[in-house]
């Protein structure tokens, strides 16, 4: 019965965010962020790492900052019916879009929050609304599209790994932003393609 639930339109979507938010709050609580986070340096000895930066948060305004996007974008899901394999996208999304520091700022020697892996679910929506979409349902999440590749630019994130901003009482890691869409967008394009494949029938001699 459960798993019938997680089937429905946005409810497996809803069940990632859900996933995200507990384990923040559990960080949050336990105040485990040193054994939590990205770090570069440990990357094979602590894979659990890969997950854990997600929930890892430097101060109560980048909590409020990154629960606010956390909730958008469950609601941005949910309002698009987004179908399971749109989670596991997610799901694969979340790691990727770390580990993808490796190559893409491997300056950055520790980092924390959900803004990278939010960004992953906004592309994964964004990308599957295009892909299977109506042309009106098209237009809404292109012009989404624009306004996600505008703030990504306006972030400047190939200027430094870790920028201080004016308003954000932490350093602010925008590389986390790219490598989210793109992890994003990769991951559902494969979840698509993979659904797209036609069953094997047996044949009879």
């Amino acid at each position: 019965m459960r798993f019938a639930l997680l089937r429905r339109a946005g409810a497996a979507w809803c069940a990632v965010a859900l996933l995200l938010l507990a384990g923040s709050v559990a960080s949050l609580v336990f105040d485990a962020s040193g054994a939590l986070e990205w770090r570069p340096s440990l990357v094979t000895l602590q894979p659990w790492r890969w997950w854990t930066a997600a929930f890892v948060h430097y101060s109560t305004m980048h909590v409020v900052g990154n629960f606010t996007g956390l909730a958008l974008t469950a609601a941005f899901g949910w309002v698009s019916r987004v179908p399971p394999r749109t989670a596991i996208a997610w799901l694969a999304a979340w790691p990727l879009t770390h580990l993808a520091f490796l190559w893409m700022a491997p300056g950055l020697m520790h980092y924390g929050g959900l803004s990278g892996v939010v960004h992953a679910g906004v592309a994964i929506v964004i990308a599957h609304m295009l892909v299977t979409g109506t042309r009106g349902q098209r237009f809404v999440v292109g012009c989404v599209l624009v306004g996600l590749i505008a703030k990504i630019a306006t972030e400047t994130p190939w200027r430094a790994p870790v920028q201080h901003l004016e308003g954000w009482d932490i350093g602010i890691a925008p590389i986390a932003h790219v490598t989210g869409v793109l992890s994003g967008t990769l991951c559902l394009l494969i979840a698509h393609a993979w659904s797209l494949r036609k069953p094997k029938t047996n044949s009879h001699v």
